[in-house]
């Protein structure tokens, strides 16, 4: 590991977090890209308003990667958010190419926030427990925003499906 930056946690408790981090860096940039599948191929009633939510949604996704590596960084990790590293680790299975309906796709988009907002969930409980407050928090932040906009993105599918 590369020298720590101000993190006081002793080594066998950073290289945990890292590991920690790079495992959820892998399914946010899944879902990141995830998103940008489907802004690219939904189509149908409601489309604009959900092709410019996923714009925003996606921002919001990088801006969590981004803070996911940087964090590894602080403990003195590396970053993988590789193509490859993704396809291995990420607990996403590949978003389907198969759908273009915009209420196909907002049921399949919801759910994929909504599994890793319950791994970041995890991830916040392995954090308390290895005594890595900040983690924790970026973890908790992390799942509150994807949590949200699980909930904008899942609001745009009729009502009984």
């Amino acid at each position: 590991m590369r020298e720590r930056y101000a993190s006081g946690l002793d080594n066998d408790t950073a290289t945990k977090m890292v590991e920690l981090l790079n495992a959820n860096l892998a399914n946010v940039i899944d879902l990141t890209l995830d998103g940008k599948q489907c802004h690219w191929n939904l189509q149908g009633t409601g489309f604009i308003g959900v092709h410019k939510l996923l714009d925003e949604t996606t921002d919001r996704l990088r801006e969590i990667s981004d803070t996911i590596a940087e964090r590894i960084v602080i403990l003195g990790g590396q970053p993988n958010g590789l193509a490859s590293r993704v396809v291995k680790d990420s607990i996403l299975e590949d978003y389907p190419t198969d759908i273009t309906e915009v209420s196909q796709h907002v049921r399949e988009l919801t759910n994929r926030y909504k599994k890793v907002a319950e791994t970041l969930r995890k991830a916040i409980e392995v954090a308390n427990e290895a005594g890595d407050e900040d983690t924790a928090d970026l973890f908790t932040s992390a799942s509150r925003d994807i949590d949200k906009d699980a909930w904008f993105i899942g609001a745009n599918a009729p009502i009984n499906s």
